[in-house]
């Protein structure tokens, strides 16, 4: 469908604030991959199929590489389920068909099932910091977060543990009602790097395809991640 025809005012006011309002605000700018990946896994993480149908090649076509949109449609298994991940897959898949971009084409995984628990727990040491190596022992749920979530997920190759932060920071920050993981994995964002004024302006770019009361809660969680 052409919404330029059927709704031109709103494209209009869309266009000018989320291309060109937002993305050209001063202190608040990514480059164009990085606002991409964050985008569509907020996209993901608040179940925007058809604006992620829509953007998809956009973000391709400033640079986003197409491993980077596998690995973090990836990831989402985790923290939105396969049952809210698939269809994102699916057209994911669709899209690349088209284009003639080979599959799978995305990272690969570095675990096995003898050691993923280890690696797993490991990452999230690296993460939220030494305590994390024995949090696996207190129960079940823990102990597959440590080997699916972290060994399986997050030390794949094709995107840094820094990137998989961000990416987990979006899906939360996106599908609202997380506040507390969205806290904790704001400090994980912080361990590795991304800052509160990084966080920040994951927030402003993706604040368009969300919406505001979610952004201003992820602003409030990255001050009290920060303090």
């Amino acid at each position: 469908m052409d919404y330029q025809l059927t709704d031109p005012e709103l494209m209009r006011l869309i266009e000018h604030f989320a291309f060109d309002e937002v993305v050209n605000e001063p202190g608040q700018q990514l480059d164009p991959p990085t606002r991409w990946l964050a985008i569509l896994a907020a996209l993901v993480g608040c179940q925007g199929l058809a604006a992620y149908q829509e953007f998809l090649p956009r973000a391709l076509d400033e640079g986003l590489e197409p491993p980077a949109v596998k690995e973090m449609i990836y990831q989402a298994v985790d923290y939105l389920g396969m049952g809210r991940m698939w269809p994102f897959l699916r057209v994911t898949n669709e899209l690349f068909q088209a284009r003639g971009i080979a599959m799978p084409g995305c990272g690969s995984s570095v675990t096995s099932e003898d050691d993923r628990l280890e690696k797993g727990a490991q990452a999230q040491a690296e993460i939220f910091g030494p305590q994390m190596l024995e949090a696996w022992k207190t129960g079940h749920i823990n102990r597959w977060l440590a080997a699916n979530c972290f060994g399986d997920y997050y030390t794949r190759s094709g995107l840094s543990l820094a990137q998989r932060e961000m990416i987990t920071f979006c899906f939360l920050m996106a599908q609202g009602g997380c506040e507390p993981q969205l806290i904790a994995h704001a400090k994980g964002n912080i361990n590795l790097g991304n800052d509160p004024d990084f966080l920040t302006r994951v927030v402003s770019q993706c604040l368009p395809y969300i919406g505001y009361p979610r952004s201003l809660n992820a602003i409030s969680c990255i001050k009290q991640a920060a303090g």
